[in-house]
């Protein structure tokens, strides 16, 4: 059976090798927070603008989309667990790599290939609707490509030594956006795509965190305008930065320990127990440095309390689909989500590139008004519904013929 998978040497090759080991839950893991980014097809939004007065589709946009700032959706975890899930993979990957015998210096070219494949592949996703190559470093596959090739390095060493890189991470990023002058007088607020007023500004001390007045958004003023663009860059309209690759570092981090704690031999309910009690652990945390004014969680600039409260978060997912996947062996019933999970690359691509086309195709051959079957307030969701299900059926078309796009 062919399977499309990269070696250590090359670019993605078609192969005849068996399907390394996977565990089932961290494929349902990824498949699930997969899911949750291709439903935006779903619009939640569009149908509680047209039901104001519902507080159930209310409750459903606003997990569907990101807060404006501070805080945390469920939409807010896809990114921190698709890249968590990456630190997961990492021992097992090297373990099986090192079995068949690659060397640290073909794997270490298999991880610089691998990171400048993600970073050009977001660009490329982003540059799909733009006149000319959108230089854009805050997509998850760039962010997570920017800092690979560092976790990969860091997969080699000790516990000890990825914690102390995990805490000088967090406390240098910490220190150095606490260290960037607050605006002045004089400040081009125009420039910076906000207002001084804006209501989710924060106070005091916080403030070294708002919205395009901080070093990250200063970094990007100088560094993406180094860059071909259609016009100067000022600001990024959602305040994403490319320096949150950094502290992104950090959630793969955290992933690595859980990796590690899943390929340890000790038994399942030790796991469990560990999973739960850091994700906790990293939960409080995360909330006692945001109310207590150190670090505000704010997942747009992946601020080092939003890495710790995410985290957490990651940890607790992890231990739920573990222990009801892999422990309890429920896992009919996860079936779907596994499909999209073995293939998350292609997931992303067919989400990200496909879904426009699937969208437009579905116009013309069904009709302008195909999506009113059952009133105008729904038209989203049936729409929807049938570019999901597309995206699903090639999803479980490639996962028969064990197609598995890899990097």
């Amino acid at each position: 059976m062919q399977t499309l998978t990269a070696s250590p040497d090359s670019a993605p090759i078609i192969s005849s090798a068996p399907l390394v080991r996977r565990i089932t839950s961290v494929d349902v893991y990824r498949g699930f927070v997969m899911l949750l980014m291709m439903a935006e097809v779903l619009n939640f939004r569009r149908v509680s603008e047209a039901l104001p007065e519902s507080s159930f589709w209310r409750f459903l946009y606003f997990h569907q989309d990101h807060v404006p700032w501070v805080g945390c959706s469920l939409h807010d975890l896809i990114q921190p667990s698709f890249s968590f899930l990456v630190g997961v993979a990492l021992p097992f990957s090297i373990a099986s790599r090192v079995a068949k015998g690659a060397t640290f210096a073909n794997l270490l070219k298999h991880a610089v290939i691998r990171s400048l494949i993600l970073i050009l592949l977001g660009i490329f996703l982003r540059s799909m609707h733009s006149t000319q190559t959108y230089f854009t470093f805050e997509d998850t596959l760039t962010q997570i490509g920017l800092g690979y090739t560092f976790l990969f390095i860091l997969g080699f060493a000790s516990q000890r030594v990825q914690l102390a890189a995990l805490l000088v991470i967090l406390t240098g990023y910490w220190l150095a956006f606490a260290l960037y002058p607050l605006p002045g007088p004089a400040f081009d607020y125009v420039a910076a795509g906000v207002t001084p007023d804006w209501e989710h500004n924060l106070k005091g001390f916080a403030a070294h965190w708002n919205k395009n007045t901080n070093l990250a958004w200063a970094f990007d003023q100088w560094f993406l305008n180094l860059f071909p663009r259609e016009n100067p860059f000022t600001n990024n309209g959602g305040g994403y930065a490319t320096l949150s690759f950094i502290p992104t570092l950090g959630t793969m981090i955290l992933g690595l320990f859980a990796g590690k704690a899943l390929k340890d031999t000790t038994e399942a309910k030790a796991k469990i127990r560990f999973f739960l009690i850091t994700g906790v652990a990293l939960l409080v945390l995360g909330v006692i440095l945001h109310v207590s004014g150190v670090n505000p969680i704010v997942k747009r600039i992946w601020t080092p309390a939003w890495t710790i409260f995410s985290g957490g978060w990651c940890f607790l997912l992890l231990a739920f689909f573990y222990g009801i996947i892999d422990v309890a062996n429920y896992k009919k019933w996860s079936f779907p989500l596994m499909v999209i999970g073995m293939n998350s690359i292609a997931a992303y691509v067919i989400a990200d590139g496909l879904g426009g086309f699937i969208s437009s195709s579905l116009y013309i051959h069904l009709g302008q008004n195909f999506d009113k079957v059952f009133g105008i307030p729904y038209a989203t969701l049936v729409k929807g519904s049938l570019v999901l299900l597309i995206e699903f059926w090639i999803l479980y078309w490639m996962y028969k013929r064990k197609l598995f796009i890899k990097i």
